[in-house]
């Protein structure tokens, strides 16, 4: 039987499989549709995400959710929000190798319940981890990567925008062009289905109408195929 995402985050959150469960005041294992289309990959929880124990939440995170607001017109709780690291590095250092190896199978088995069919990593040390590149965000950012059967967009961190000078930076215009680039995305996978003339309307009933009826046919019900299990990394 398949584990769901709320399984997976009960198990994780009593995870010790690396020094990070020490120090750490809850794990953060994301949050937001389980089923939804776009997730966001970040680097690691910071001192308010340790405290509330849900991923964006200080002012990065404030600008996280406007920019799903004003450019995909989304709400916070459509996406799913998530880090590579699931528990804050002591003063928010940069991950060790076993630390990042210890999360790795949590964000595996994230991506393989959720399906999301974009995902947008914010800053470097997520683009280099899902990605595999040595190439930081400034040259990776602003076009799309094929990944298992998905589509990568990178984009600066938020928290990168902050300090790099809000609104007023070139920074901020790449960081909402990014996201342009995630809705444009979408569109293209999902695209809306041509509109029906009346005369193609009234050619369909038509022949709906002279179709001959018939008794429903039974078919079947298959067995479930298996849920796709992604091994990644």
């Amino acid at each position: 039987m398949t584990r769901t995402l709320a399984d997976v985050a009960v198990e994780a959150a009593d995870c010790t499989k690396c020094r990070l469960a020490e120090g750490r005041t809850q794990v953060v294992f994301g949050v937001g549709n389980a089923d939804a289309d776009v997730m966001f990959i970040g680097e690691a929880p910071g001192f308010h995400e340790d405290k509330q124990g849900e991923p964006f939440v200080g002012a990065a995170g404030q600008l996280l959710t406007r920019m799903l607001d004003e450019v995909l017109s989304v709400a916070r709780q459509d996406v799913y929000i998530a880090n590579v690291i699931k528990c804050r590095p002591p003063g928010n250092r940069d991950p060790q190798e076993d630390e990042i190896e210890s999360c790795t199978p949590w964000l595996v088995e994230q991506v393989s319940l959720i399906q999301p069919r974009v995902i947008v990593t914010l800053g470097n040390f997520a683009t280099k981890f899902v990605l595999q590149t040595a190439q930081g965000i400034t040259r990776m950012r602003g076009r799309t990567y094929p990944w298992h059967g998905r589509t990568v967009v990178p984009t600066f961190h938020p928290a990168a925008i902050l300090r790099g000078g809000g609104e007023s930076s070139r920074q901020f215009l790449e960081f909402r062009d990014d996201f342009e680039l995630v809705r444009e995305t979408l569109v293209t996978l999902n695209p809306e289905p041509e509109p029906v003339t009346e005369a193609e309307a009234a050619t369909s009933g038509a022949v709906a109408a002279a179709a001959p009826t018939s008794d429903p046919v039974i078919v079947p019900e298959a067995e479930p195929a298996p849920e796709e299990q992604l091994e990644l990394f």
